[in-house]
């Protein structure tokens, strides 16, 4: 007998559970466990939305994993499985074989449904479940453990989702026996009432992933602010194209201040990313010594620092253990660059990813960097693009590379020598200057991906990344 025959004798079985409507309803109670998944996957294939209903009632697996099953919400499923655990949920009560702790909404384990239903017999491992959820972050209430359901948001558009929209009702409408738990909240809307209605539903400390895009800063921390320092599971906060509408620098350095606050209760903060970072120039210490833990990530982009700003960074503990720091477009030509130099010296042990590309960063500032570059000996990515470099500092840079083994992917802007009077690329006179450089660098290295000059090419249209092999196009 071959070794497939015991999973198509299931799934045939279940076939033919599923052509009598009424006897699912009434074998479900007593359906053998080894049976459960490839029916309940055959009756969801077929819409069969009676048997969900029925069938997630006595659901004898603590997990049920349906955003794996179901890549794209279908809401006629969904309101059958909701409906099926509305009265589960509603009773004093539970059924007897009802073991369900979490319906996970989200994209994951789909080795879940792909593995051989035998290995079900028993529940989810500990170490399965508590990949997905903790006691701290959703913790239990009352006689029964609360249902807790995962989904990650984005909120994109008015009116939302109409699947997220019926989950948020139905979520809301059963408060205390549900918690709606979301490890990612991504949120793209400007007006800002839609995105508190969903922090208004969801379990804040479930939040370990924070992205916020084209919103007033003001308004930002005044509405949110109550909000953010409940999330203290939060691991990554990103702020992107947040504009700021004040003139006032009194009250500018008060909201920054209110701001900075809400780090003092994110113990697990990791990664911190500000992208339009004007609000914060001349407030920055504010924010950054309120850090409780080490940050991997530290972005702050596109926008503009004081040099008080800079040597902040490299005064507070919480920034001695950075794996990536990102200050790409951010204009640094008029400020002393030691005090960035003395915070490369700091992460030297640490550092995996330095990303200064756009920062106007002149030659004369070079020599500020270069010993503690040359300490960041776990160095694996290096963006150095445009900025305003002679041959010479070029070739000084290079050299301070030599004990950088690690660099795997590596951008210099074209040296000044080559530019003419519009700051394009002359191309005759680049060539053989790029190519110098080459040698200079094999005399220290030996290179794995690296870009010199403009990008995107405008020859070939390249630009540099993780997947672009050893370059020398232009």
């Amino acid at each position: 007998m071959s070794i497939q025959a015991p999973p198509r004798l299931l799934e045939l079985a279940g076939q033919s559970v599923l052509r009598d409507q009424a006897l699912t309803v009434s074998a479900v109670e007593e359906l053998p466990r080894v049976l459960y998944l490839p029916l309940f996957m055959e009756a969801f294939s077929r819409r069969h939305f009676e048997a969900l209903t029925v069938m997630v009632q006595a659901w004898p697996f603590t997990r049920l994993p349906l955003g794996s099953l179901m890549k794209t919400l279908h809401l006629e499923t969904l309101k059958a499985l909701l409906e099926g655990l509305h009265m589960v949920l509603t009773q004093k009560d539970r059924p007897r074989r009802w073991e369900l702790e979490v319906l996970d909404l989200r994209d994951v384990d789909e080795n879940f449904w792909a593995v051989w239903p035998g290995a079900w017999a028993l529940p989810c491992s500990p170490e399965v479940t508590s990949k997905r959820e903790t006691a701290e972050d959703c913790p239990s209430t009352g006689e029964h453990q609360p249902l807790k359901v995962f989904i990650d948001v984005c909120l994109k558009e008015v009116p939302q989702d109409e699947c997220l929209r019926y989950l948020f009702r139905w979520v809301y409408q059963r408060r205390g026996l549900v918690h709606l738990c979301c490890s990612k909240l991504v949120n793209y809307l400007t007006p800002i009432k839609y995105l508190r209605k969903s922090l208004k539903i969801i379990h804040l400390n479930s939040i370990q992933e924070l992205e916020i895009r084209n919103m007033s800063w003001p308004h930002l921390i005044r509405k949110l602010r109550c909000y953010l320092k409940e999330m203290k599971n939060l691991r990554k906060l990103i702020f992107s194209r947040c504009h700021h509408y004040t003139s006032d620098n009194d009250l500018e350095g008060r909201l920054v201040a209110k701001f900075s606050s809400v780090f003092l209760r994110l113990e697990h903060l990791q990664l911190l990313k500000i992208k339009l970072v004007t609000f914060f120039s001349g407030h920055l210490e504010q924010l950054i010594r309120c850090l409780q833990n080490p940050l991997e990530n530290l972005e702050l982009t596109c926008g503009y620092l004081l040099e008080e700003d800079v040597k902040c960074l490299s005064q507070y503990p919480s920034l001695g253990y950075l794996k990536h720091l990102n200050l790409s477009y951010v204009p640094l030509s008029r400020i002393s660059l030691e005090a960035l130099g003395a915070l490369l010296e700091k992460v030297a042990a640490t550092l995996e990813t330095l990303i200064l590309e756009g920062c106007q960063i002149h030659y004369s500032q070079l020599s500020d960097i270069l010993p503690g570059l040359s300490r960041c000996s776990q160095l694996t990515t290096f963006y150095f693009g445009r900025n305003f470099m002679s041959m010479d500092a070029l070739k000084d840079l290079l050299g301070h590379t030599s004990g950088l083994s690690k660099l795997s992917l590596e951008t210099y802007p074209a040296p000044d020598e080559s530019l003419n009077s519009l700051v394009h690329v002359d191309w005759e006179i680049f060539t053989p200057l790029r190519a110098e450089l080459m040698r200079t660098l094999r005399e220290v290295r030996q290179p794995r991906r690296i870009f010199i000059g403009p990008a995107p090419c405008p020859s070939c249209g390249s630009s540099p990344s993780e997947e672009l092999e050893f370059h020398l196009c232009c």
